[in-house]
């Protein structure tokens, strides 16, 4: 129906697309479809108990300041202890080079409305996170895109990227989503050295980074720039770092924060300002007295457990009964795997026939922000139980089976 409203939206509400995994949702939370589809995690390894208890601790000893607004870059306290968490990996940061937010998600929306102006070009990987790109859609980017690999990036391919001249480039080194690949030690030099020389600041965004199952700890990009350009030990701030408790704790509580210099910070702080004004100070102080005392480290080796068992899972009904043609990542760590089908193959309309025998799957067209990637999809692991996820597999590779015999 006409409304006086219609004629009267802002033109950047064209470029706003709604989130091809979030529609998704809504089909696939139907008790009978075993979803790959989500990002999400266990919820039956979420810590309630130890929310349970801090909630009732928070309220008793500081009930009148977490009821209370707050400040927009984030409860001190929690801000000292991870400045104190980043300064383990040799990164030396204070709390004034961090802001807390609403998940990482309003991270990433922050950073496009500062940095992000119409037409400017954002280098990505290719595929990449959906969720960045819907954030950076609506201030009307443009995307320059290297396509990625088994070991992520194709860092040969990014010089003639770089001189595109980009805003900024956007990478996931960990256990990348949607790929589930984990960008290696050469790669990163290489990729850092390159982003350097074409004076192309980087944008580091680590949700699973905790979330590694065997292997070794990787440096991060940010501490890798920062060697590049001293001793390791102080920030010197050409790469933005971004994390989250989404992953590691619960997503409901949607606490993520930014490791940036203080005058970007300040920047983030007046943006969020006219957003949201703080994140919640109750959040924040619980989720504080939920970690301070060492809690958070057990608690991801139990994740981890829990989430290799269900890789391992997954990966081995991969192989007893997908097709040949068909391949898959075999990811270190994080949430997901990404699968490669014949070419012939569009996993769109695959969707619609495995939801039809009670399976669900994210199809990879969402995260080529320049097309591609009709034949490919998206399958989480950490959700689905063990035997659901035998299931399952079982049900897709009988689809896809069906589709290209």
């Amino acid at each position: 129906m006409q409304t006086l409203w219609d004629d009267r939206y802002a033109l950047r509400t064209i470029s706003m697309k709604g989130s091809a995994i979030r529609e998704l949702l809504k089909v696939t939370q139907m008790p009978d479809v075993i979803s790959f589809a989500g990002g999400m995690p266990a919820p039956e390894i979420f810590p309630v108990e130890e929310f349970k208890e801090a909630c009732i601790r928070v309220l008793d000893e500081h009930g009148s300041e977490a009821l209370q607004y707050g400040t927009t870059d984030g409860y001190l306290p929690l801000r000292e202890m991870i400045s104190r968490h980043t300064n383990q990996y040799g990164i030396k940061v204070t709390a004034d080079n961090i802001m807390i937010t609403n998940g990482s998600q309003q991270a990433l929306d922050l950073l496009g409305k500062i940095f992000i102006n119409p037409g400017d070009r954002v280098l990505v990987e290719s595929p990449t996170y959906l969720g960045a790109l819907q954030a950076w859609n609506t201030y009307n980017a443009q995307y320059v895109t290297v396509p990625s690999d088994d070991d992520g990036i194709q860092v040969d391919k990014l010089e003639m990227a770089l001189r595109a001249g980009p805003k900024f480039m956007y990478v996931l080194p960990n256990f990348q989503n949607p790929t589930g690949v984990t960008l290696p030690l050469e790669r990163r030099e290489r990729l850092v050295e390159l982003a350097d020389r074409y004076g192309v600041p980087i944008i580091e965004d680590d949700p699973y980074g905790q979330l590694r199952f065997e292997g070794k700890h990787i440096p991060t990009v940010e501490y890798l720039d920062d060697q590049l350009h001293g001793n390791g030990t102080s920030y010197h701030g050409n790469v933005i770092y971004l994390s989250t408790f989404s992953k590691i704790l619960a997503p409901g509580i949607r606490l993520a924060w930014v490791v940036a210099t203080p005058e970007i910070i300040q920047k983030l702080v007046t943006a969020k300002q006219g957003a949201d004004l703080h994140t919640s100070t109750f959040n924040q102080i619980v989720v504080y007295e939920v970690s301070r005392k060492g809690f958070l480290d057990e608690h991801i080796k139990r994740i981890n457990s829990v989430y290799k068992e269900r890789r391992d899972i997954m990966l081995e009904e991969l192989e007893k009964n997908m097709p040949e043609g068909v391949k898959w990542t075999k990811p270190l760590g994080g949430l997901f795997l990404w699968v490669s089908l014949p070419e012939i193959c569009n996993s769109k309309e695959l969707l619609i026939k495995a939801v039809e025998k009670k399976v669900a799957f994210v199809p990879g067209e969402s995260f080529y922000p320049n097309g591609g990637g009709l034949n490919t999809m998206r399958l989480n692991f950490s959700n689905a139980q063990p035997d659901m996820i035998r299931i399952g597999i079982r049900r897709l590779a009988e689809t896809i089976k069906e589709s290209i015999c």
